[in-house]
């Protein structure tokens, strides 16, 4: 089954028809093995196409069902959520159960028995420290482009900023808002935890998210070198 949707999947990447030899070499199997498969995938109704010579064509239109999974696709989705629901804040984690939940409930009954016998586990980790604040709000807020004010605590002072927010790092037991800081200039990280008050401002940042962190990466290049 796995093979046959990686047929799927090459012929509707491929710019042009695709021959079995093409696809023999790319699944590592024989191209009787590809003839055989593509013959499933025509059983099931699958519009592929194809003439001696020329290659197979995937039909305009076509989609694959939404959980097409494997199993190891399937525990790697596993083991993601629940690594978010043990590490992330209150409202990730309880995203996080609510997918499981919605993937085990289409999933067919051989592949929910993989759920039931998962063989991967994400470690708790009972020393998270807990946020002042509510990370959705900062996370709608790198969605949305808005600038933030934030009340940030160092050692025993407190400073007022207002930062361009483009990413949140999830650690293990913290967690890191990178940003365009404006106090500074500069690019700056701030733990979330030492966040003690968020305001979203009605302005815009002024640069897209993708730019500030091409622009982010870049700098932190340059100081690892």
């Amino acid at each position: 089954m796995n093979r046959l949707f990686s047929i799927i999947q090459v012929l509707q990447t491929a710019k042009k028809p695709v021959k079995a030899k093409e696809l023999a070499e790319i699944l590592e199997v024989s191209v009787r093995t590809v003839y055989r498969d593509i013959a499933e995938l025509q059983a099931q109704k699958v519009p592929v196409h194809g003439e001696a010579g020329i290659g197979y064509v995937l039909k305009d239109g076509f989609t694959m069902p939404p959980l097409m999974l494997t199993p190891d696709e399937l525990e790697a989705a596993l083991l993601g959520s629940q690594w978010v629901a043990r590490c992330g804040d209150k409202t990730l984690e309880a995203g996080a159960k609510t997918l499981m939940a919605k993937i085990h409930a289409l999933l067919p009954g051989h592949l929910r028995q993989v759920i039931h016998n998962s063989a991967v586990c994400a470690a708790p980790r009972p020393d998270v420290i807990a946020d002042r604040i509510n990370m959705t709000e900062l996370r709608t807020a790198i969605r949305t482009g808005k600038k933030v004010a934030i009340v940030y605590q160092t050692q025993n002072q407190c400073s007022e900023r207002t930062v361009w927010p483009f990413m949140i790092g999830y650690f293990e037991n913290t967690r890191v808002l990178a940003a365009w800081c404006e106090l500074r200039s500069d690019f700056r990280h701030f733990r979330t935890d030492r966040i003690e008050k968020v305001e979203i401002k009605p302005e815009s940042v002024p640069k897209p998210v993708k730019q500030l962190k091409a622009e982010w990466l870049a700098v932190e290049k340059t100081r690892i070198s």
